[in-house]
């Protein structure tokens, strides 16, 4: 960064016109070394300022930034918990779904065993009132 200083005098320094004495000269000489140093310090001071602020405002556009990042980081979060929780929500609508096949499936099977025993017992009953043993007890093997 370049800096340029310039100082303005008031009129009564003309510095065109040598002068003889010594005082006038060491005189402008101290005055305008205190007038640079205090122009030093103020240009110091304008420049940590200005600084200061620069560094402010990169913080502040990083905690934007990041603050962004941080609602989008939680509505993704939010829409993955949603998912997961809809996809929850079907596994257990097909478990209770098979649950349920499982059930009709089991029911049938008792109810088919039921009307076996039962048509079982109806030939059972059917051969001891007649007094005749059945002729094929089973598929393949004759009696």
């Amino acid at each position: 960064m370049l800096v340029i200083c310039v100082v303005l005098l008031p009129r009564h320094w003309d510095m065109s016109t040598p002068s003889n004495s010594d005082n006038n000269k060491n005189t402008y000489s101290a005055t305008a070394n205190r007038y640079h140093e205090r122009s030093y310090y103020v240009i110091l001071k304008k420049m940590k300022n200005l600084a200061t602020k620069k560094v402010s405002a990169i913080l502040s556009w990083e905690n934007t930034k990041k603050a962004n990042i941080e609602a989008q980081l939680k509505k993704i979060e939010e829409q993955l918990e949603k998912k997961k929780a809809e996809y929850a929500e079907k596994m257990k609508n097909k478990a209770a779904m098979i649950h349920k096949e499982a059930e009709e499936k089991r029911a049938m099977v008792e109810a088919k065993k039921g009307e076996e025993l039962l048509k079982a017992e109806e030939m059972a009953a059917k051969y001891r009132a007649t007094g005749h043993s059945p002729k094929k007890v089973m598929g393949c093997f004759g009696a």
